[in-house]
């Protein structure tokens, strides 16, 4: 049987994960990711899909972020009609993250509105917070290592990637032919989340290339956070640290319980501003067998922050003096609360911003790391005065080392693996890597590149 498999999304990009499966006459979605970073992309999210929408069986999720899930109420806009297949943890995190996706979209095309700083007339959301809602409804939970029938002609089995809760390998079979997506990869010894399970056989695979090009910091992350909040807190400042809502909130809120702890850093008052990173720091007790936390930890780490679920509680933050730390979503500065601290605190030197990871290429985030003087924030340009902490040793994403360390439990080479998910730069070093240390034949796919496996 000929399969074809093309990438519709993480190509060149670490963002708008979208990999579609056609074989007689069957069609398989893997991922539908939001993209987000240069505008180029973001007009993807509008753009009818390259492929009828309504031609598509089912979908599957490697895991909950929106660069992998985050596009799918817009698809079913678009026509898709089945069913949406992934782990019970995935299912969990996506009954936080897409209804807030939709209500943040809803508030941004309203502030737009009132403020007049769109080129649209009105301005409208992607989708709406009851459209996402309305998806959840597709959903049917996947036990992990169960092989599950999905569509006319595939069959599924998830294994855990650690990475965040849920996060999933996916692989595919189909007419004697298995192909395996990575998903986004965990650390091996990441402090909260356990390492991903190993693969073991696959015919043709696609693995992600986030930290293709780096090493993480082997420096002890949660001790270099502490100098760093100790730094800014001692001159009074207030540390914003924008940070994803599922993952990576909950890691430095689990740092700073412990800081604290220890008398490492001042007895400040901490803010978690982002209501899906408040429901999703209780799925932690629902799922404790995908991490490392005791239920005294878990406690602990939702303990530490006063949770701030109104806009008007968000305002009155801004209004506050420092020493404090604000936990916010989003963990690239594209969108949400984090982007109002950001207009509040950024232009004051006593400050410090913090950011946790990855940054991708055409965000806030990277404007920030790249050392930008200003930031464009609702229309108008803020100065960034503020300290700014670049800290990659917080990232959930296996560095290359990991990755080539998951992709050694493998008993033979796949015929071909094809390297997604990364800046330009990253894929490639991944691909090189790939090829000379373990010989494997490997490539860095296009967009809409199509290959017929089989």
């Amino acid at each position: 049987m000929s399969i074809e498999l093309s990438f519709f999304g993480a190509t060149n990009t670490v963002t708008g994960s979208r990999y579609l499966l056609r074989a007689a006459g069957a069609s398989l979605l893997v991922d539908c990711g939001l993209f987000q970073g240069p505008k180029a992309l973001r007009l993807r999210n509008w753009a009818p899909p390259p492929f009828p929408a309504g031609d598509i069986d089912a979908v599957v999720l490697t895991h909950a972020h929106l660069d992998h899930s985050g596009l799918l109420p817009r698809f079913i806009a678009q026509g898709f009609q089945g069913p949406v297949h992934a782990s019970k943890g995935t299912r969990d995190v996506c009954a936080i993250l897409l209804p807030d996706s939709g209500h943040l979209q809803e508030e941004e095309a309203r502030y737009a509105n009132q403020r007049g700083f769109s080129r649209h007339k009105p301005a409208l959301p992607l989708y709406t917070e009851a459209e996402a809602r309305a998806s959840l409804e597709r959903f049917e939970a996947v036990a992990f290592g169960k092989k599950t029938r999905v569509g006319r002609e595939f069959a599924l089995t998830l294994r855990p990637a650690g990475h965040i809760l849920g996060a999933a390998t996916a692989s595919v079979e189909c007419g004697g032919v298995t192909v395996v997506f990575s998903g986004d990869l965990g650390r091996m010894n990441d402090p909260i989340m356990r390492p991903p399970t190993p693969v073991e056989e696959a015919d043709y695979l696609v693995v992600e290339s986030t930290y293709g090009n780096r090493r993480h910091d082997p420096a002890d992350a949660q001790e270099a956070l502490g100098v760093h909040l100790q730094r800014a807190l001692g001159r009074g400042g207030v540390v914003v640290m924008p940070a994803f809502a599922v993952g990576r909130a909950q890691a430095l809120l689990h740092y700073v319980a412990n800081l604290k702890a220890k008398r490492a850093i001042a007895d400040v008052p901490v803010f978690l501003n982002s209501p899906m990173a408040i429901s999703a720091t209780r799925l932690y007790h629902r799922h404790r067998k995908e991490h490392r936390l005791t239920e005294e930890q878990c406690d602990a780490m939702q303990a530490v922050a006063r949770m701030v679920n109104t806009a008007e509680e968000s305002r009155t933050l801004n209004e506050r003096h420092g020493p404090m730390i604000i936990v916010s979503a989003s963990g690239m500065a594209t969108g949400g609360r984090v982007l109002h601290h950001l207009a509040a605190f950024a232009p004051d030197p006593r400050n410090m911003i913090v950011l946790p990871g990855f940054q991708a290429a055409g965000t806030r985030g990277a404007a920030l790391a790249a050392g930008a003087t200003e930031i464009k924030l609702h229309g108008g340009y803020v100065p960034v005065r503020a300290e700014v902490v670049t800290m990659d040793g917080l990232s959930a994403h296996a560095d290359y080392t990991e990755i080539l360390q998951w992709l050694r439990g493998f008993r033979r080479p796949p015929r071909h693996t094809y390297v997604t998910h990364g800046e330009p730069s990253a894929a490639d070093e991944m691909r090189r890597r790939i090829e000379e240390t373990l010989g494997w034949a490997v490539s860095v796919p296009d967009y809409g590149e199509k290959a017929l496996l089989g």
